[in-house]
């Protein structure tokens, strides 16, 4: 997948804001704004009735000159899935937007007329969102390497993952059952509906049992070298459905919680005592953020992807066009969001675009059991804000999202492969 860079420099004021909006948010003056403070107010006593008391709700909004408004903005409170920011800034470092996850393909045998006389060996590169399509197309490729019959096992060796299974022996036997189309159940069936048209069906079959093997396997031929989508992409899809099983799988890969957040706080600039993570996803009320802190996640993440011509947009889902747990939100248009949901939380942050401020980063997260309320007043607050501060029709040049050729092609084109 070829891309270019999106140069700014017809972006005018709004880079400049861009780049001030990177000083740090504790030496931001705050504006006082009586109508915005109001809303605000509101917010706070109708999240308190619908939840717990006002002490436990969190609100930060910033533009780049100030600090719009707060409330608690700089305690730690429960984020739930917007602790998957954290995770989505600390993989983009790690790795790069552009980065994509490999799956090795090795033999262990003779191959003859078709028939690999021995073990066929899947080497496991994390790839957090390797799925059927990838199994298909994986297919494909074996057979024109020429096997369509392997008589022994499929060994699987490393961080092997499929259709978000994270136990090495059951993603290995969906694999088994992904390459050969003559087992494949109904929801494989539906996903090979998704590839392009005149995709070939594969068939090939693995006699033996599946087998989880602890270290590299000698006397092997290298077969094929499979890539996942690039990072961003992957990113895309994790943060728009909100998957836990892909944030895991990404924090185990950079190194677990602790080095998650440790990559996170240091290249948002905020304290650790801010950022207090248990796991990559977000269960679990001990995964607590700052309402500031969050804001500084997202404008890291956003800076972090400008030199390779992609934005925040490129990785969290925006109101009005993306779906997922945003589909029944009533968001501001063209805000890019990140919601989280737990039993007796609700959290929503990102940022929405204004005429008097720009972009606006915010945080809001809410306590309480009623949730359906809870985000009701979140996007009650966020429409009144921009209503009063000025919406814009289109966003901003520097939030516009990668554009692909069609909607289509971007689900379609899952992999490109290479052999070694």
């Amino acid at each position: 997948m070829s891309k270019k860079p999106r140069y700014l420099a017809s972006a005018g004021v709004w880079l400049v804001l861009l780049s001030l909006v990177l000083a740090p948010a504790t030496t931001l003056p705050v504006e006082h704004d009586r109508a915005a403070r109001q809303a605000l107010q509101r917010y706070l006593v109708n999240a308190a009735k619908h939840g717990k008391t006002q002490n436990a709700q969190g609100v930060w909004l910033q533009s780049a000159q100030a600090v719009l408004l707060h409330h608690r903005g700089d305690v730690p409170l429960p984020a739930a899935s917007l602790t998957k920011v954290a995770t989505t800034l600390a993989a983009l470092r790690t790795w790069g937007p552009l980065y994509r996850f490999p799956t090795l393909i090795g033999a262990i045998g003779t191959i003859s007329e078709g028939v690999l006389h021995g073990d066929l060996v899947v080497y496991g590169g994390s790839d957090p969102f390797f799925v059927w399509e990838d199994a298909i197309v994986l297919g494909n490729t074996l057979e024109q390497a020429g096997i369509t019959r392997v008589d022994g096992r499929l060994l699987v060796v490393g961080r092997f993952y499929m259709n978000f299974v994270m136990e090495p022996a059951k993603a290995g036997g969906l694999l088994k059952r992904g390459l050969n189309a003559a087992v494949w159940p109904k929801s494989a069936k539906a996903q090979y509906r998704n590839l392009p048209k005149g995709t070939p069906k594969p068939h090939v079959a693995i006699s033996g049992p599946v087998q989880v093997a602890q270290a590299p396997m000698s006397g092997q031929t290298p077969l094929i070298r499979h890539r996942s989508l690039p990072m961003f992409d992957i990113l895309k899809r994790m943060n728009t459905h909100s998957n836990n099983a892909m944030a895991e799988m990404l924090t185990i890969a950079v190194g677990g919680s602790g080095r998650m957040r440790q990559v996170a706080a240091q290249a948002a600039g905020v304290s650790k005592n801010e950022l207090r993570l248990r796991n990559g996803s977000g269960l679990g009320e001990s995964n607590q953020i700052s309402p500031r802190a969050v804001c500084a996640l997202f404008i890291a993440i956003h800076n972090t992807l400008q030199p390779d011509g992609l934005n925040l947009s490129d990785v969290f889902p925006i109101a009005g066009r993306d779906q997922g747990t945003i589909r029944r939100r009533q968001l501001p248009s063209h805000a890019v969001v990140k919601t989280g949901t737990l039993r007796n939380v609700s959290t929503l942050g990102g940022v929405i675009f204004t005429r008097k401020h720009g972009p606006v980063w915010f945080a809001l997260l809410n306590q309480g059991s009623n949730r359906p309320a809870l985000r009701t007043h979140q996007d009650t607050l966020l429409t009144s804000l921009t209503r009063s501060w000025g919406s814009l029709d289109a966003p901003p040049a520097p939030f516009k999202p990668f554009d692909f050729v069609t909607e289509s092609e971007r689900d379609s084109i899952l992999i490109r492969q290479s052999r070694y």
